[in-house]
């Protein structure tokens, strides 16, 4: 077998960050990668152009005070298979065999054991007695492990939000609603009684990324 060479590798790396970047960002200009990967724009702008050969990026013009509109560029449905996908087409047959088999009481049973045993997974590495901001990182730990490219953020108001960049659970989640509403409650058992869970963005809906705002009753 013929080792990559390390150019090759470097570019394979290179393009696979700024595929990462703008998963993780939403749309960016080439300066913006350039700064976040420090390497020149020139070569950012070289690696896009590549990536857009691939149909993996494309980008939409902003207008700008001065000069020519910057070219914000972001990635496109096909990049989506190179993220996880949580055995998608797996997935999607066992919903539809035991809606075949079992109808839609059968189906939500099933959805009931799958919330009990991933609650009980999370609970027993996220501690009731913890501060939130503790809580919340744990579960971001545990989410980004899963698949979901988390991460959390506190606003300027002390409340926080968990931000999922990406679904590997996307197909069944199209195919069943039940699992993104099963999602909220567990995110609400397991960060607290103290604390509201509200989804502000969902991928399903046509957004980037699913966030939820989450906040605490004492700021309420």
């Amino acid at each position: 077998m013929t080792k990559n060479s390390p150019k090759k590798s470097s570019t394979v790396r290179t393009r696979r960050a700024i595929v990462n970047l703008l998963k993780q960002q939403g749309a960016m200009d080439s300066q913006e990668l350039a700064t976040c990967l420090e390497i020149s724009a020139m070569a950012v702008r070289q690696h896009l152009y590549a990536l857009q050969d691939e149909h993996l990026v494309t980008y939409e013009e902003e207008p700008r005070e001065m000069g020519r509109p910057a070219k914000l560029w972001q990635l496109t449905p096909d990049a989506n298979r190179l993220f996880p996908d949580g055995y998608a087409e797996l997935t999607l047959g066992l919903i539809q065999a035991v809606t075949e088999a079992f109808g839609e009481v059968g189906l939500d049973r099933l959805l009931e054991v799958r919330t009990k045993q991933q609650l009980a997974t999370y609970q027993a590495q996220i501690s009731s007695q913890d501060p939130l901001a503790v809580r919340l990182a744990t579960l971001v730990k545990l989410r980004s492990h899963e698949g979901y490219m988390a991460e959390s953020q506190t606003l300027d108001d002390g409340t926080f939000l968990l931000i999922e960049n990406h679904c590997p659970i996307c197909a069944a989640a199209n195919a069943c609603i039940g699992l993104c509403e099963q999602e909220l409650t567990i995110f609400q058992s397991v960060l607290g009684k103290d604390v509201t869970v509200e989804r502000k963005e969902h991928i399903i809906a046509g957004a980037r990324r699913c966030v939820y705002r989450i906040v605490s009753k004492e700021c309420i």
